[in-house]
């Protein structure tokens, strides 16, 4: 009788150890660098993403080498830019963190294009 007791505490255990690693709850990372037009790493750039769910953007900021790392998220389609001194990134678009997985991503900072002027031969009432 005790030794069926104690078969089952331990059961129990190993699967209440196995449910709360981080691989069962659902923690995946998102981490990468942030380079700018020159191709050189942008120190405390902004990184705004948000689950594919569309729910609240969250924002991080780049180390001095322009790394960042997003702890904890959950297993989910993510959508991030980057954005430093009034350049942006374009946004990257369902990104997959996986339970458990790190997944890396490089954003590249870009200039806006300019937008074309209207000329008189497009726009003839100007």
């Amino acid at each position: 009788m005790k030794l069926g007791i104690m078969l089952a505490i331990i059961v129990f255990a190993v699967l209440l150890a196995a449910r709360l690693t981080p691989a069962q709850t659902g923690a995946g990372t998102l981490s990468g660098v942030v380079l700018g037009p020159d191709d050189k790493p942008v120190a405390n750039a902004s990184i705004t993403y948000q689950s594919g769910g569309g729910k609240a953007p969250h924002i991080v900021h780049t180390d001095s080498k322009g790394h960042f790392s997003i702890t904890k998220l959950k297993t989910d389609n993510y959508d991030l830019r980057a954005s430093a001194k009034g350049i942006f990134s374009e946004w990257e678009k369902n990104v997959m963190v996986r339970s458990g997985k790190t997944k890396f991503i490089t954003l590249r900072l870009i200039y806006a294009k300019e937008m074309p002027k209207p000329d008189a031969v497009n726009h003839p009432n100007r």
